[in-house]
């Protein structure tokens, strides 16, 4: 059996099925050898979901802009969180959010529709944000390879209860360049995390979920979890609000 069908069989394995709207933070190292390479692993997600999914990808570029280099261009700024999502960025027919630091790429059923919403956030995962969509249309959070830790719904649901180390003081003012070369003043808050000397510990989300909110397997070689995304956010944003320092840590 060649790559593409065991990618598509350990999907369906985990839970992943045709229809579903699916976020997927993933390592490309850790899947293994693959035949076809990225583009088989994204392909075996695509036909997974099928005609009526959505599928989403983050596309966070907070390393490379910034206060000091504060252009955002949707066609050309790379991202910065590993090889699968830059891939995804370029693949025929994906679209990609405007937001300087936390923008999110998908293709399918009603990935243009949320999209289109986020440069209306002043924040990095604010509202019209797809982290904020996806509990409302009860998709699922896919982990394929990377841990618990890499959770950028984690920092949407953050936003909901704002803890204290979350945001810089000073919102940054950027150029947003969209798909049309138009550009957009946007100004959007900064994510802090104490200067960065705090370590985000979202793999402790196991520790509130139920064993109903979550599964767990393998995708080729990669040791993967999926998420409920509608539990996550409940019970997330219900810790936060008791303990708001619960997810991070000092090293």
């Amino acid at each position: 059996m060649n790559s593409f069908d065991n990618i598509m069989n350990d999907l369906r394995h985990l839970g992943i099925e045709e229809g579903d709207m699916l976020l997927v933070h993933s390592s490309y190292k850790a899947l293994g050898q693959v035949e076809g390479g990225i583009e088989t692993f994204l392909k075996a997600l695509l036909h997974t979901l099928g005609k009526e999914g959505t599928l989403f990808l983050p596309a966070l570029s907070y390393a490379t802009v910034h206060k000091n280099q504060p252009v955002f261009d949707v066609r050309n700024t790379p991202c910065c969180i590993g090889a699968i999502p830059e891939f995804f960025r370029n693949m025929p027919g994906v679209k990609r959010s405007v937001n300087p630091t936390h923008s999110v790429c998908g293709t399918g059923k009603h990935a243009e529709e949320i999209l289109s919403q986020h440069i209306l956030d002043a924040t990095p995962c604010g509202g019209h944000s797809a982290f904020r969509a996806i509990p409302k249309y009860k998709g699922k959070l896919l982990f394929a390879g990377c841990g618990l830790r890499p959770n950028t719904s984690m920092h949407a649901i953050e936003e909901l209860v704002r803890p204290w180390y979350l945001f810089q003081d000073t919102p940054v003012e950027y150029d947003c360049i969209d798909e049309n070369g138009r550009h957009h003043a946007v100004t959007c808050a900064r994510h802090d995390f104490e200067g960065g000397t705090l370590l985000q510990r979202y793999d402790r989300v196991l520790d509130i979920l139920s064993p109903r909110d979550y599964k767990t397997g393998k995708i080729l070689d990669a040791d993967c979890y999926l998420l409920d995304a509608e539990a996550l956010w409940e019970k997330a944003e219900r810790q936060y609000r008791m303990q708001p320092d619960y997810f991070v840590e000092r090293p």
